[in-house]
């Protein structure tokens, strides 16, 4: 199979030196033998004092370990192989003739055909050589090992060191395999897990692709796919340099026996220096991985062996001869972990070979709590969740509130410490507000602290009002007893809420109640004008406003009205009012209870001013017949309205005053008179203003209102004429014996016809009527009356003898 065209032009240059040094003639250009070839098996199992573990829990083998090694080879197998094992003991330091033994795999007896060994004093590495029978083949090898001592302890740490990587591989694509046959949705959160427990390169670019094809792009190995393992590789980086690196081939067929994705692995070391060194022509040494799982070891070869000259030596690398160095594994938790149930998982960092290989064994967590009480529960790891998961049931214990628990087990014959973890269990003391309990505001999300037991096994929390759904909320949970909450009261009500927190493993929620208040009101001045018996309070939210007491008379709440952002609150006294003098302090008490308060001011009296008199005139419009308004108070839209007014109480007129216009649902001015439009003085008490319809904004009507302002001061709004819009009669046909026909536009603006002014018999028009004639009865003295749907107070009307302009 193919490397990787970015890999190939590295490997292909050392492969094919490695290859020519062990004999093997490289086909033009053929690929690189991958380590793909299943060679022999081994059993072996180690001896320290009273304890036996099998070679896949040893990570190393100390002066006075016994090992039992035995070639497991097939009943039909055809070749003989001689099981060699060297000691060595330094580069410059040939072994003795004693520290090599050999066994015949062939023979019947368990004493010839296996190796039953002690580790000298003074060794530091064994190698194991599998070796064609040929006649003087142990002496040949002891030979070669003792003359170059430091060959064989390089190839033994290289090889040890490929193996270990490759076992981390493999727990990788094994993950990754079972998740794209399995669950490929969930590669998003596995692979990132794993790449961290495993020290693998992680392409984050593969998770952003479709599901199809995230697997195959995680195993790509653009670069080296197997980063540095720190702990493993010290020993073989003191002495030989840079770690093992490793190139990964892919399969992408089923036909190839392995499934989408197959790992296949080059060992890019200078094995042509290495293996070259030692090699003659009776023998060529071929480097092999080793699997190990339990006692067994299983070779792969990256080419098939020799049985002709030079025959093939497979050589198997053993653990270093060294003290057991266990690795610091790290708490990797954020925080305390909720241990309430089997399956919690402990997060642990720094040490890959912790879920590649057995060499961490019997491990378990001891909880000890407060009063002393202990649990030891069995974990085991899980490089896809990061950590050590309990597989023990915590629950019987009978544990609350914060305990501690510390990992510990085994590293190979060694006592192994792991981290200490802070671990949380739900208990019945109840939730509380942390510190001074907040004021919570509806309108916006309100944080809020709690502390409680265990706010790791918070399992959800939710808010309830009212009897109404539960929703869920968020929460984080901060430091050691902190329960961080975000309430969403942007759609709530003012009034009691109901927080629900529910543990992990208990069925019954423990509720918190609070209460929610309406947005604070903003308060900025309460002001009462000399004269008046009604004062504005000025600020932001003022419907909540219930009352204010000021100068000894309760005032309620009498008009809201809002200027941009601003509310502007109309308040009347309840009782005589006796003019306070200067500021006087007001208390104001909103609805939900709360009180604030804000100072009262006396302001200057505002202008006050009556209406004197008024008339209306209207312009000829041509090809219309007139209406007549005699009698009528309406301002037509076509027409202008004079009127004059009079200052009262000392109110005084000069050339900065103007009289504002508006209609009489809003406050929103819609014409304002000033000296010169629209506006004289007569004299210091009277003034007279002009106003043209026309002026006004397009489609007014209904009643208008006006009021004088001074310096910034406005006075109280007065009526001053309903402004209706007017229908355009175009003519009046009374010829027929049944009455008469009215044609013309917008006869929608008329609410009813009458024969007479008394209204006895009227024809009513209907809402939105869009025709341009109207039948109505035949007059009793030659007019017919309206009803102006914008001023049905008022009637208007029309000659039938009339003609269109007169």
């Amino acid at each position: 199979m193919p490397l990787h065209r970015n890999c190939r032009r590295l490997v292909l240059p050392l492969i094919a030196s490695a290859a020519l040094a062990l004999g093997i003639a490289p086909a033009g250009a053929a690929d690189p033998a991958p380590f793909e070839l299943p060679g022999p098996g081994l059993r072996i199992t180690v001896k320290r004092g009273d304890a036996v573990l099998p070679i896949a829990q040893v990570p190393s083998l100390t002066a006075g370990d016994e090992l039992s090694i035995k070639a497991e080879l097939p009943e039909e197998q055809g070749a003989h192989f001689i099981l060699l094992s060297a000691f060595l003991r330094g580069a410059t330091n040939p072994p003795p003739k004693d520290w090599i033994k050999a066994a015949e795999t062939w023979k019947p007896k368990e004493k010839d055909n296996s190796l039953r060994l002690t580790v000298p004093k003074g060794a530091r590495q064994m190698t194991l050589f599998l070796v064609p029978d040929t006649g003087g083949a142990e002496g040949t090898i002891a030979d070669a090992v003792r003359g170059k001592p430091g060959e064989f302890i390089r190839a033994t740490q290289e090889l040890n060191q490929a193996s270990l990587d490759r076992s981390r591989l493999d727990a990788f694509m094994a993950a990754i395999r079972a998740q794209d046959n399995y669950h490929p949705e969930y590669l998003r959160s596995v692979a990132p897990a794993l790449a961290r427990s495993l020290s693998m390169k992680l392409n984050e670019e593969c998770l952003s692709k479709v599901i199809e094809l995230q697997a195959s792009c995680l195993l790509e190995n653009r670069d080296a796919l197997v980063l540095a393992d720190v702990h493993s590789s010290s020993v073989a980086e003191t002495l030989t340099g840079a770690p093992t690196d490793l190139v990964l081939q892919l399969s992408s067929t089923r036909e190839a026996g392995y499934g989408y994705y197959s790992p296949y692995i080059g060992v890019v070391r200078d094995l042509a220096r290495i293996f070259g060194a030692f090699s003659n022509p009776q023998f060529n040494y071929l480097p092999t991985l080793s699997v190990r799982r339990d006692d067994g070891v299983s070779l792969l070869l990256n080419s098939a062996p020799s049985f002709q000259k030079p025959k093939s030596v497979m050589v198997v690398a053993m653990p270093a001869i060294e003290a057991d160095s266990p690795p610091r594994l790290r708490n990797a938790a954020e925080g305390p972990v909720c241990a309430v149930r089997a399956g919690t998982v402990l997060p642990v960092e720094g040490a890959p070979l912790v879920y590649s290989t057995a060499y961490a064994r019997d491990m378990k967590l001891l909880i000890t709590a407060p009063d002393g009480k202990t649990l030891d529960l069995p974990v085991e790891p899980r490089a896809n969740l990061g950590g050590y998961v309990l597989t023990g049931d915590p629950a019987s214990a009978g544990f609350a509130g914060a305990v501690q628990g510390r990992l510990h087990g085994y590293w190979g014959f060694e006592p192994l410490e792991g981290p200490d973890f802070a671990l949380q269990f739900p208990g019945e003391s109840p939730w509380t507000i942390a510190g001074e309990a907040p004021t919570l505001v509806i309108g916006r999300d309100n944080p809020l602290l709690l502390k409680g037991d265990a706010p790791a096994c918070v399992e959800s929390v939710t808010i309830r009002q009212n009897g109404a759904a539960a929703q869920s909320i968020g929460w984080k949970v901060a430091g050691k007893d902190g329960l961080v909450l975000s309430l969403p009261l942007a759609d709530r009500r003012p009034g009691e809420l109901m927080v629900d927190i529910k543990y992990q493993g208990v069925a019954k929620p423990q509720t918190l109640s609070l209460r929610a208040y309406a947005q604070a009101s903003r308060l900025d001045s309460l002001i009462l004008h000399g004269g008046d018996d009604w004062a504005t309070l000025s600020g932001q939210r003022l419907d909540q406003v219930a009352s204010v007491e000021a100068g000894g008379v309760e005032w309620k709440p009498a008009g809201l009205t809002r200027d941009g952002k601003v509310d502007r609150l109309r308040l009347a006294a309840q009782g005589a009012l006796v003019p306070p003098q200067g500021e006087t302090p007001a208390r104001v008490r909103m609805a939900d209870g709360r009180t604030a308060s804000v100072p009262l001011t006396l302001a200057p009296p505002r202008p006050r001013v009556t209406l004197l008199s008024r008339s209306i005139a209207r312009d000829k419009v041509d090809g219309t017949v007139a209406l007549d308004f005699a009698g009528a108070d309406i301002l037509p839209d076509d027409g202008r309205i004079d009127f004059s007014v009079r200052g009262e109480g000392g109110t005084r007129f000069s050339p900065d005053d103007s009289i504002e216009v508006a209609g009489a649902s809003s406050d929103a001015v819609l014409v304002r008179l000033t000296a010169g439009k629209g506006l004289r003085i007569e004299g210091p008490e009277v003034e007279v203003a002009s106003l043209d319809a026309s002026a006004l904004p397009p489609s007014t009507f209904g009643a208008l209102r006006f009021r004088v302002v001074q310096a910034g001061e406005a006075g109280d709004w007065q009526p001053l004429v309903p402004l209706a819009r007017l229908p355009r009669i175009e003519a009046i046909d009374c010829a027929g014996e049944s009455g008469c026909t009215i044609r013309g536009r917008d006869l929608f603006l008329i609410a009813s016809i009458a024969e007479t002014a008394d209204f006895a018999r009227s024809t009513q028009v209907a809402q939105g009527y869009t025709g341009s004639t109207l039948a109505v009865g035949a007059p009793a003295d030659g007019k017919l009356f309206l009803r102006l749907r914008d001023a049905q107070e008022g009637i208007v009307s029309v000659s039938v003898g009339r003609k269109p302009g007169s």
